[in-house]
């Protein structure tokens, strides 16, 4: 059996690192110290042989309070008390606490089940502190309990109870313990000025509350008045409804009685709507015809087009080594390019030769006929030079060139004709501005 440290009778214990039934000279004394201004040093521990864990009575005394404080809540405790003591309902927390503490320095009913109750409860820490051998791996294991914050209880009972901790782990311990409390209590404190605000804030929110509910009532009955006079408006709306499905029943057998007097109202009908269906047809005739008629002109100027351009064709082929000097171009455009936009179709070939003879390069849009208008901007952007036939291309086209243009600061020379002996002279000019420039 291991030894036990007794107290002499009468004796106080240790609660909570204080001194509880006597002053400290009377303590002192009973222990048979001298008293000095020395600390009182603690009382040699005998530890239990072999390696198995300290029993809860087998832990200094002076620690009981810290275990008992700690791993039990005040409830709790009285609960297990009641099991093997009787003591008054009215018995404060404090009294109860001290006797359980008392009753762990020897071995008793209530030491062996609260005892129990500490195994049973911190079983998985005990696994966990079982599988450290040293007592430097115990002090580790404390200090990171301690950091964590939420498992100092089960380490507590695990380290004190531990074969391996030894006299100075088990005051560092217990200092921790005893900050601990003081931090606690601090914090509690701390809870209660911050319960004081919340209560004066939950005050000011009910009278926001009330405020709001009232406000809120006050909109109910609004809405109630609303409603009511909605309810009226609604029986007023309907009693009208009625009335007009009435008179429209009186209408229906009046449009009755007159189809029974006039019985060939409904192939008037007929005729009416066919008529607006010819008047309709006719429209869209007239429209189809000012389109053809349209078209057709546009197909006889290219027509026309495509004669004087086979005319000029017939020129050339049959007078070309005859053309006089003075037909062509008297200017060497120096190998510009030169954007042709719009002219007759049948002419973009002798458009052609005229600017090579004058030593340009020739480039063609026909102004949106049948290429994109987009791209007039890439072609404009690889030219020099940009003849616009106006009368052969579309207003956007005209548009469009000028404006390009303009913003480009290229040359650009407009043609009303699209005749060849006008492009011609258009190009002599360009020519001879290039010339001057």
């Amino acid at each position: 059996m291991p030894i036990q440290q007794k107290a002499a009778p009468g004796l106080p214990f240790h609660v909570a690192g204080g001194v509880l039934g006597g002053s400290r000279k009377t303590f002192v004394a009973a222990l048979g110290a001298e008293m000095d201004e020395t600390p009182l040093a603690p009382p040699p521990l005998v530890r239990a042989s072999g390696s198995r864990r300290r029993k809860l009575w087998e832990i200094p005394h002076k620690f009981h309070c810290p275990v008992i404080g700690v791993c039990f809540g005040c409830d709790e405790l009285r609960s297990l008390m009641a099991k093997v003591m009787h003591f008054p309902r009215d018995t404060s927390d404090f009294t109860l606490h001290t006797t359980a503490v008392g009753a762990c320095e020897e071995r008793s009913r209530l030491a062996e089940l609260l005892h129990k109750t500490l195994e049973k409860r911190y079983q998985l820490a005990l696994r966990q502190f079982a599988a450290l051998k040293t007592n430097h791996q115990l002090q580790l294991a404390w200090q990171q309990a301690v950091a964590a914050g939420s498992q100092v209880p089960a380490a507590l009972w695990a380290v004190w109870t531990h074969p391996a901790c030894d006299a100075r782990l088990e005051q560092e311990v217990y200092g921790d313990i005893h900050m601990l409390q003081h931090q606690i209590g601090s914090g509690t404190r701390a809870d209660l000025r911050s319960l004081q605000a919340l209560q004066q804030e939950n005050g000011e929110l009910r009278r926001q509350l009330q405020q709001n509910q009232a406000a809120v009532e006050q909109s109910r009955q609004e809405q109630a008045t609303q409603q009511q006079a909605l309810r009226q408006q609604l029986g007023e709306l309907q009693a009208e409804l009625a009335a007009r499905e009435a008179w429209g029943l009186g209408l229906q057998r009046e449009l009755a009685a007159l189809h029974g007097e006039l019985p060939d109202l409904g192939p008037r009908r007929e005729l009416a709507q066919q008529l607006d269906f010819a008047r309709e047809q006719l429209g869209q005739l007239r429209a189809r015809n000012d389109e053809q008629a349209a078209e057709l002109a546009r197909l006889r100027d290219y027509a026309s087009f495509a004669e004087d351009s086979l005319a000029a064709l017939s020129r050339l082929a049959d007078g070309a080594a005859e053309t006089p000097a003075a037909a062509l171009p008297a200017t060497d455009l120096g190998g510009k390019c030169v954007l042709c936009v719009g002219g007759r179709s049948g002419a973009v070939h002798s458009y052609r030769s005229v600017v090579e003879q004058s030593g340009g390069r020739f480039m063609h849009h026909d102004g949106g006929l049948e290429e994109s208008l987009h791209r007039i901007d890439s072609a404009l952007a690889a030219a020099d030079i940009v003849i616009c036939q106006a009368g052969c291309i579309s207003h956007n086209a005209y548009w469009r060139v000028k404006d390009l243009c303009k913003r480009s600061g290229k040359p650009c020379m407009f043609v009303k004709s699209g005749g060849v002996s006008s492009f011609g002279k258009v190009v002599d000019a360009a020519g001879r501005v290039g010339q001057e420039a």
